[in-house]
């Protein structure tokens, strides 16, 4: 399965053409994907229209939420920042290391957009669907 993370969300609905956001078009036709629920928030949150707001959300509850966090996970995305952070380097974004160590707990891919994955991608085996 593929969670796509919210910086490929965002381009998609605000109509920016990335090759991420391009995967996104084609992957929602041709098989399920997955949202987090901290992405789902992030996604909904950026919408000042209440008709934006609501197409969108129509759209993203046909995907299967992700629980993001939890002990475990929490306890392994520690793990894997202070490993990083061991080797010379730094996520940015907490939010980002939990997505990275769920994915990689579970088994999913992941669509992104945002440079802070590819150090999971290198160094502990996060699987990408990016292009």
């Amino acid at each position: 399965m593929i969670l796509v993370d919210s910086s490929v969300w965002i381009d998609y609905f605000r109509g920016h053409s990335t090759a991420a956001s391009d995967r996104l078009d084609q992957l929602l036709a041709a098989e399920p994907l997955l949202i987090g629920d901290l992405m789902l928030a992030e996604v909904l949150q950026g919408f000042t229209r209440d008709r934006d707001f609501e197409e969108a959300l129509r759209l993203l509850r046909t995907l299967t939420v992700v629980d993001i966090g939890g002990e475990q996970v929490a306890i392994a995305a520690a793990r894997n920042y202070r490993w990083l952070r061991g080797r010379g380097v730094t996520v940015r974004k907490t939010i980002d290391t939990l997505i990275a160590t769920r994915c990689i707990v579970d088994g999913h891919a992941l669509l992104y957009s945002d440079r802070d994955f590819d150090p999971f991608v290198e160094h502990l085996g996060l699987v990408s669907a990016n292009p």
